[in-house]
C-alpha cells in the first residue's frame, strides 16, 4: 500500500488540478459582485440520507483556496445524515467561500455515495469474517478520494495502483506463457529490482488453484467468478497456505453468502464505479 506522503501528495493534486480547472483566471462570477472585503457563512446541508463523507478534504479545499477561512463541524465523517441535517457551517470572505464551494460540493456528493454503498456492503457482511475491498475501478484522476471514501464507510483499501503490489490476473498468466511461468517470473523480477510486493494470482477453474498452490511466496488468491459450491471447494483447497478473496459481479444480493463459503475478502467496483451522488448543498446564511 502507498504511504501517507504519497496519499497526501495525491490529495495535494487533486484539490490543485481541480481549483486550476474550475477557478481559471478568476472567479469572475464572484469578482463582478461581491467586494474582496466581504465576510459570509454558508453550511453544508444534507437534502439525501446516507453515510457522510469528505469533510475531512473539504478543509483541506478551504484550507488551500485560503488560509483564513474558519469551519466548524456539526457532525463527524461517516456519521449517517438525513435530509435536513447541517454537516458543518464555513466562516470567511464571501470570494473564498464561492471559489471553493464547487469543488466541495463534488468531492463531498461522490464520496458520500462510495461511503454509503460501501457500509451498505460492511453491514450486509456482519456477523462474518469477511472484509469488503475496492479495487482500480474508480474516476481518473480522483481515485485517491475514492478509496478514501471506501475507508469512510467501513472498507478496505486494495492495492493503489499498478505500482504498490503485483496482481496477476487472467491476461497477465495468459501473455507470460501460463500460471506457474508467471509467478516463476515476478518472483525473479522481484529479486532482481530488489522490491518487496505481495504477489496476488488470479485464478479462473480449481486447477488453476491447485497449479497456484504449487509455488511459495503468493500473498491471496483471487477466486474469480465462482459460483458457492466451488468457492467453498477453492477455500478448502487453500487452507492456511494463503488469504482469498473473491470477486466478479458480486453485489448486495451475493455479497453475504460468498462471505459464508469462508473467503477473507470480497472486492467490488460496484463501491466506487455505480454510485448516485448524495444530494448536498452548500448555502449562505444570514
Amino acid at each position: 500500500m502507498i504511504s501517507k506522503a504519497q496519499f497526501d501528495k495525491e490529495i495535494e493534486g487533486i484539490i490543485s488540478n481541480a481549483i486550476r480547472e474550475d477557478v481559471g483566471d478568476g472567479d469572475h462570477s464572484s469578482l463582478s459582485c461581491i467586494p474582496a472585503s466581504a465576510k459570509g457563512k454558508a453550511k453544508l446541508l444534507v437534502k439525501d440520507e446516507g453515510i457522510i463523507a469528505g469533510i475531512e478534504f473539504a478543509k483541506l479545499v478551504f484550507a488551500y483556496v485560503d488560509s483564513n477561512m474558519k469551519v466548524e463541524t456539526l457532525i463527524e465523517e461517516g456519521s449517517r445524515v438525513k435530509y435536513g441535517d447541517i454537516v458543518f457551517y464555513v466562516e470567511g470572505a464571501s470570494q473564498s467561500i464561492l471559489k471553493a464551494e464547487r469543488l466541495v460540493l463534488n468531492a463531498m456528493q461522490r464520496m458520500s455515495a462510495i461511503a454509503t454503498k460501501t457500509r451498505q456492503f460492511v453491514d450486509l457482511l456482519e456477523g462474518t469474517e469477511t472484509k469488503v475491498l475496492d479495487t482500480r475501478k474508480t474516476t481518473p484522476g480522483i481515485r485517491a478520494l475514492e478509496k478514501w471514501a471506501v475507508k469512510i464507510g467501513g472498507g478496505e483499501n486494495h492495492r493503489f495502483a499498478l505500482y504498490d503490489m503485483i496482481m496477476l490476473k487472467d491476461n497477465h498468466i495468459d501473455f507470460a506463457g501460463g500460471i506457474t511461468k508467471a509467478i516463476d517470473k515476478t518472483k525473479q523480477y522481484l529479486k532482481e529490482t530488489n522490491r518487496d510486493l505481495k504477489i496476488i494470482v488470479e485464478a479462473r477453474n480449481l486447477e488453476e488453484i491447485e497449479e497456484i498452490l504449487k509455488s511459495d511466496g503468493v500473498y491471496r488468491i483471487l477466486i474469480d467468478n465462482f459460483n458457492y459450491e466451488d468457492t467453498k471447494k477453492a477455500v478448502k483447497l487453500i487452507g492456511d497456505k494463503c488469504l482469498t478473496e473473491s470477486s466478479g459481479g458480486i453485489n448486495e444480493k451475493t455479497i453475504r453468502e460468498y462471505a459464508l463459503c469462508g473467503v477473507n475478502y470480497i472486492s467490488s467496483g460496484a463501491l466506487t464505479h455505480s454510485v448516485y451522488n448524495m444530494d448536498l448543498s452548500l448555502k449562505a446564511v444570514n
